[in-house]
């Protein structure tokens, strides 16, 4: 395809605005799906994705589309629109020459929705803002425009106004997309450099690479170098995806496929590699691409066996996982309370369920998982630094000299009515104004600077229950602030569990330990025998609660008759036990490990 008909560009949008629905009436409309195939989210190929109703991994296709009489080739890579996964959002943008900023025209201008339009400017995008689902009573048009152009600075005044859902106006976008978006630079005749989207580990084919070709020619069954690792790989297959992958022996400069080939684990490649030639294939690239900024986990949860015997089956679902998903990381650790297991790192709350949810359904293992907690630096006296993401590395307080935590600005958008609220929950969330903003008549951007540990902790959660669920959230880490920190211990029966202990402030340590005893109590079962439940500072006692004794029998009302009744019975009880696990002589069930939430589920569906 002659480079000028070529363009690159992806969807953002805030969560539910209509990425994926939109992607799927484009699908059709191209007839690169037929109505006899098409389903809802057909570029979400995870079971998760369509159950949940979201978008986790930027997927790209390819589309054939003829104005004027001429034919180009469109290349569209739908992206996530939670901030959990905005560094998805960030390597699809930099594949790109142009954005759709998308807009539900019956919400407006979401969190998400301003934090995606500056990563676009940021990339020096084409940006299009366009109105979405106008087939709806309560579409507004006019008003959401006027918000854009407010908040954001776009001209909207001529923006799109589309329907995901019936395809009305989808055409008309097609056409501004090839008049609007500036066609790829780039030089097909000189030395190959394809700059590396991603890689999902195939089990026939190893690692299958998405790449996004600057310059030169790919040729499939050539020797390619990896310019990092100076590594070289034979190429067996070259393509694109419509939406399937479909072989095309090349990819040009300008546009958007995959290769596979001798690539076995995500441990030979990185997200941002530049591919070039290997010297017996053609030339070598004198300079890299610029790659990608390593994505760093923002949050670390324990995952551990029910049963110590499920640690091999475990660990293999943990590296079958990390094959599919470069930004999960995870290393073997070792608890006093639960035994041997592993510290993974997420991306947020939302990617730490999903990846709870996929290791359970994937591999059948039963397991538990600790509260999450974020990364602290930590000055010792001795003058060195050293960075823990769990409490219980934690050096003793008198070889501390300073504890830094990560600070985020956070931006909250929300109608004017619920402004005194939010910032009188953000000042007891330790949070430093920043700002405020109106866009339109309905719609304030709040901003704040806060601990990503309070985020982490329950914040989403009451943050939507207080304004009942108008009120979204987007945040950016800003580095790392010393605080006045302190790691809050939890003893169950009079030990010490240290999967349950916890960094928080020291203004908010007795209330915390209060509050999780409390917790604890409704979630731990009664035994044979009072629970003292107790929070910890070092060696003083800030708070308790006892779970009081009980005495059950479940096959007491069984008298005599069959013993496959009292089996049954006896079964059922074992089956409710198996999320639990052994501190001392008390058993532990899943719910008490993550009670610290508070309940929060940082915006995810419900499950069934």
């Amino acid at each position: 395809m002659d480079q000028e008909r070529i363009r690159n560009f992806s969807i953002i949008a805030h969560i539910d605005h209509g990425k994926s629905t939109l992607a799927d009436r484009m699908l059709e409309i191209t007839g690169v799906v037929s109505k006899r195939e098409a389903r809802e989210q057909i570029l979400d190929g995870m079971d998760l994705e369509r159950e949940r109703g979201i978008t986790i991994k930027a997927v790209g296709v390819t589309l054939p589309w003829t104005k004027d009489g001429v034919e180009y080739q469109l290349n569209l890579i739908d992206t996530p629109g939670h901030v959990d996964f905005s560094y998805e959002v960030s390597r699809s943008l930099a594949a790109c020459e142009g954005a759709i900023l998308l807009v539900d025209s019956t919400q407006g201008v979401e969190a998400q929705t301003v934090a995606n339009c500056y990563l676009a400017v940021e990339g020096d995008l084409e940006i299009i803002p366009v109105l979405n689902k106008v087939d709806l009573q309560t579409s507004m048009p006019d008003d959401v425009a006027e918000e854009i152009e407010n908040s954001l600075g776009l001209d909207a005044t001529d923006a799109p106004h589309v329907s995901g859902k019936t395809g009305q106006g989808v055409k008309e976008l097609l056409d501004r997309i090839v008049d609007q978006v500036p066609a790829p630079t780039g030089d097909r005749n000189a030395p190959l450099r394809a700059l590396v989207i991603d890689a999902i580990y195939d089990d026939y084919r190893g690692i299958v690479v998405h790449i996004r070709v600057v310059d030169g020619v790919l040729e499939a069954k050539k020797k390619i170098m990896l310019m990092s690792s100076k590594s070289t790989y034979d190429i067996n297959e070259v393509g694109i995806f419509q939406p399937k992958e479909t072989s095309t022996g090349k990819l040009e400069a300008g546009e958007v496929g995959y290769f596979w080939g001798a690539i076995k684990t995500l441990d030979d490649i990185h997200i941002g590699e530049t591919v070039t030639y290997a010297k017996d294939a053609g030339e070598v690239a004198a300079v890299a691409l610029p790659g990608y900024a390593e994505v760093q986990p923002m949050v670390y949860a324990g995952i551990y066996p029910s049963f110590n015997a499920d640690l091999p089956v475990l660990r293999k679902a943990l590296d079958k996982l990390r094959l599919n998903d470069a930004s999960f990381t995870y290393e073997s650790e070792k608890s006093e309370a639960l035994g041997f297991g592993f510290r993974c790192g997420f991306l947020g709350l939302l990617h730490m369920d999903v990846v709870q949810e996929r290791i359970e359904r994937e591999s059948n293992v039963q397991m538990i998982q600790t509260a999450p907690s974020v990364k602290y630096e930590v000055l010792k006296n001795d003058g060195e630094t050293i960075v823990i993401n769990s409490p219980t590395l934690l050096p003793d307080p008198n070889f501390i000299d300073e504890i830094r935590e990560p600070m985020v600005r956070a931006s909250v958008v929300t109608p004017p009515e619920y402004l005194g609220l939010i910032m009188t929950f953000n000042e007891e969330k330790r949070g430093s104004y920043v700002r405020q903003e109106h866009i339109g008549q309905n719609r304030v951007i709040l901003v704040y600077d806060l601990p990503l540990a309070e985020i982490v902790f329950d914040y989403y959660d009451k943050l939507k229950s207080g304004t009942r669920g108008y009120a979204t959230l987007s945040y950016d880490v800003l580095g790392y602030y010393a605080a006045d920190l302190i790691r809050l211990n939890v003893l169950v029966n009079g030990v010490e569990v240290d999967a349950l202990s916890a960094i928080c402030h020291r203004s908010v340590a007795e209330v915390r330990g209060r509050d999780l005893c409390q917790r604890l109590r409704k979630e731990i079962p009664r035994h044979m025998f009072d629970v003292p439940i107790q929070a910890a500072i070092g060696g003083r006692v800030v708070a308790r609660e006892t779970v009081k004794a009980l005495r059950k029998d479940v096959t007491a009302k069984c008298y005599g008759g069959d013993i496959t009744r009292k089996r049954k019975l006896l079964d059922k009880q074992k089956e409710g036990k198996k999320r639990m696990k052994h501190v001392g002589n008390v058993e532990i069930p899943q719910k008490a490990f993550l009670s610290i939430l508070g309940g929060g589920d940082d915006g995810k569906k419900k499950k069934k």
